[in-house]
Order: C-alpha cells, then structure tokens, then sequence
C-alpha cells in the first residue's frame, strides 16, 4: 500500500487499513498510536455520517412509504432511525479495547469485531461488510443509469410534447458509468479524493432538495394529501403483493440509513480526549437527526404528492414531468454524487484487498512496485500495475452484474435486508455484551437480545419481499435487451 499511507488528508484515515509503523507516541504531532494526530470533530464526523447516509437510497422512500401507509411508514422510518442511532452508540464504544480513553484502537469493523468476539466471527463479519460495499457499488451503477436516462427521456418528452415514447436501454449508460469509475478508481488512497467526497455531499443534498421540493409543490397544486392509513390498496395490487411489497419497503428503508459498516473508520479520525466514544455519539446523534427529518419529508411528501402511484425513484419515476429542467439538474446531482459515493464505499475494499496481496506476495514487483507517471504541472501519478489490473476488473464486474439485473427497488431492498440486521445490530450488540460483561440472562442482556432478534425478524422479511421482486421482475425481463 506504499510508505506514504499516514501523510494525507484527515479524510484518509477514515479507511487506512496499514498497520505501519510511525515516530513514537507522545509528542504533539502523533497520537498514542503514533499516527499522525487526528483533528476529526463532532461536526467533521457528523459530516461523514450524512455523506454516507444520505444517498440514492432518499429516493425509494416515497414509495416504500406508499406500500406501509401514513400509520406505519413514519413510525417505521422513526423506528429505523432510533436502532440505527442506539446499535451505532453501542458499536462506537468498541472504538477502543478496554479503557474508553486509553486502550487499544480499532481502525476497521473488522479490528473491532476480532478484539471484542474473535474466531470464526471476524470472517463472518468481513464476508458481510465487503459484500455490502461491493453490493452498494452494484446499487450506484444502476441508479446512476437510470438518472442519465431520466434526463434523455425528460429532454425527449418535452420535444415531442409527450407524444413520443422515448423508449432507450439502460445499457450503454451502465456502461459510461463504468468506464469513469475505472478513471477514478486508479486514485491511490481516499485522501487524495476528499474533494470528490465534498461534491458528492453537495450534490445529495440538492437532489434531495428538489425531491422535496416538487413533492411540495404536487401537494400544493392539487390542494390535498394523497395516500391512505395503510399503503397501497387492494386492487391496484393483489393481497400477496401487498405482504411482499410492505416487506421490501423495510429493506429500502434500512438500506436508507446503513451506514455501520463504515462508522469505526469514520471514528478513526476524531480526536481525543474527550474520549472518540463520546464525540462519535454525538455526532450519529447531530446526522441521524438530521438524516430523519429529511426522510420523514421526502417519504411523506413523496406519498401526499402520488399516493398508491408513488414512484420506486422519485425524481426518476416520471411522477413529476415539469419543469423539465430542474429534474434534468437533480439527476445530473444524483449521477455526480453516485460517482463519488461509489469511490467512497469501494475504497475500504479496494484497500483490503492491495494489503492482503501486499502481505501474502511481498516481493512481487506487479503487486508493490509504484512506477511514476510524470504529468506536466502536478505531482507525478502512481500508477501501481496490481491496482491498475484489479481495480478496473471490479468494475467492470459490477458494471455487468447491474446489466444483468437493472432492478433499483429490489436490489436497494436486498441491500438493506442483507446488511442492516449483522452488521447495524448483530455484531455491536455482541461486542458491547463481550465489552461490558453484561450478565447471561440480565434484564439488559434479555433486552439486547429481543432487540436483535426482531431486527433479524425486519431483515429476514425485508430479504424475501425483495428476492420476491427480483423474481417478478426478472419474468419479463430480457438481459442486455430491455428498453424502458
């Protein structure tokens, strides 16, 4: 992974995965680990927290509000949002192994779950967490497709005055997303893509905007409230697609607030004291917050707009037609921001793997050799033939997986389903018990446990109702072919 991992950006330290060694602790430049000092605070970690969060998966909440009604659907995002913000305090208190300000620093999940429960549970763990990120990148390609097609189709629409069809393939598109995440992906190390992450932050919160916005406007225009006590009725769907379809809405919603699987990395770059813990857990406090005010707006107005017709992408549905171009500016920041939320989830993977290979095959000059690549008026480029080769076959993997199965709702549900209930309550539950020595049996252990196992009850049905989808879907569907 080269020599220079701890000279970036604070930002970078969020994923390094090194375990180099660096000038002894105790001065005022290194922390006790003696890595660089960190200078993360309660609003920089917040920051992160909502970069991650707040991302494609907004836009699938007006119509899983649709499908649980105006009973269950804020009371379900209510519900979400409070475990994720009080499993995400317990997994924060596993920052370090021992005392809160003095012991041992986990810099990944992976550290957390292997000093707290070890054994065959740290594999566990890896497996989900990297399968997750490599999922999510899945996820992006085929929400990025789908917003360039939104805006061909917008321009299209008002050409012809809706008169046209404008019938087009999702295909090239994945594939011009593809090819521009292999340009960025060849950027070595996360710190030197701090500004993509910025734009990509931006950029979220100005699709979100709109969406509300519109939402706001629809209900505004036709002067009522759409929707029903209890979702989508009988007859516009049957009763068993009603069950599946309410199951699914659960994953889109946890899939709408995960963000676990990066928060250790995340609290690797807050500084101490006071303790990382505790500024950790003001910040999900501050970002869940803020995360679920925004959710609660989009899902409800997105529902009061549309009613049982509410789109599975709201700005990419077709609900809203007009203005034209303030839908053409709101994916145009969907497609921006799937670019660098993409970098930001694929860059732990991408670190876990060079590491590994650099460990297992230290003398191969493919794996570690960096040749310089001279570019008139910056800094000479890295480029690394190992990263070069293994980076763009990632891509290129998950590019054609999201061909194949162009599904946005069902696999944002699968997502969800697949990593909310491991790695949001499973493991911090476990490692806060093993953490504190919570008695077997204790009213405090009985509760931790009814909490994790109906979250895995939530993740169970939330996976069938989207496995269910995929398979409708997936009934009249014809790869590489299908035109929408």
């Amino acid at each position: 992974m080269g020599e220079n991992k701890n000279q970036g950006h604070l930002s970078h330290q969020v994923f390094d995965l090194s375990g180099d060694a660096a000038p002894p602790a105790g001065s005022k430049c290194f922390d006790d680990d003696g890595r660089l000092k960190r200078t993360g605070s309660v609003w920089t970690a917040s920051a992160h927290i909502i970069t991650a969060v707040i991302g494609s998966g907004v836009l699938s909440l007006a119509w899983a509000t649709a499908q649980l009604g105006w009973i269950a659907g804020p009371t379900v995002l209510f519900l979400f949002s409070f475990v994720t913000y009080y499993t995400s305090t317990l997994l924060a208190a596993c920052y370090r192994t021992g005392d809160p300000l003095t012991g041992k620093r986990n810099y990944t999940y992976m550290d957390a779950v292997r000093s707290n429960l070890g054994g065959v549970k740290v594999k566990v763990c890896g497996l989900i967490q990297y399968l997750n990120l490599f999922g999510v990148a899945i996820g992006y390609t085929i929400a990025s497709s789908i917003s360039m097609m939104a805006i061909k189709r917008s321009n299209c629409f008002h050409a012809s005055g809706g008169k046209n069809p404008c019938k087009m393939s999702s295909t090239p598109y994945m594939i011009m997303f593809g090819v521009t995440e292999i340009l960025f992906s060849q950027i070595p190390d996360f710190d030197q893509i701090w500004w993509l992450s910025i734009v990509a932050a931006i950029m979220s919160f100005t699709y979100s905007s709109i969406g509300l916005a519109l939402g706001i406007g629809k209900v505004v225009e036709t002067g009522k409230f759409r929707g029903s006590l209890t979702g989508i009725s009988i007859g516009t769907v049957t009763e068993t697609q009603k069950i599946w379809r309410s199951f699914q809405a659960l994953g889109d919603i946890a899939f709408a607030y995960s963000y676990s699987l990066i928060l250790i990395e995340i609290q690797d770059t807050v500084r101490s004291p006071p303790s990382e813990s505790k500024t950790m857990k003001k910040a999900s406090l501050i970002s869940v917050s803020v995360t679920t005010m925004f959710y609660m707006l989009c899902g409800c107005f997105g529902y009061a707009a549309f009613g049982d017709l509410a789109p599975g992408n709201l700005l990419t549905g077709f609900g809203f037609y007009n203005p034209y171009w303030l839908l053409d500016i709101a994916n145009v920041a969907i497609v921006i921001h799937l670019v660098g939320a993409y970098q930001v989830f694929c860059q732990p993977l991408f670190a876990f793997v060079e590491k590994n290979a650099a460990e297992w095959f230290p003398e191969s000059d493919f794996i570690t050799k960096e040749i310089k690549i001279p570019i008139p008026g910056f800094k000479p480029f890295p480029l690394n033939l190992f990263r070069l080769v293994w980076r763009t076959i990632f891509v290129v993997i998950t590019t054609v997986i999201s061909m194949l199965m162009p599904f946005f709702n069902d696999v944002v549900g699968i997502l969800g389903a697949f990593g909310f209930w491991p790695l949001t309550v499973y493991f911090p539950v476990e490692m806060y018990i093993a953490q504190k020595k919570i008695p077997k049996w204790s009213t405090r252990w009985l509760c931790l446990q009814i909490l994790s196992v109906s979250c895995l009850g939530i993740s169970i049905a939330a996976a069938a109702g989207s496995f269910a989808g995929v398979v409708l879907d997936l009934k009249s569907y014809k790869p590489f072919k299908t035109s929408y």
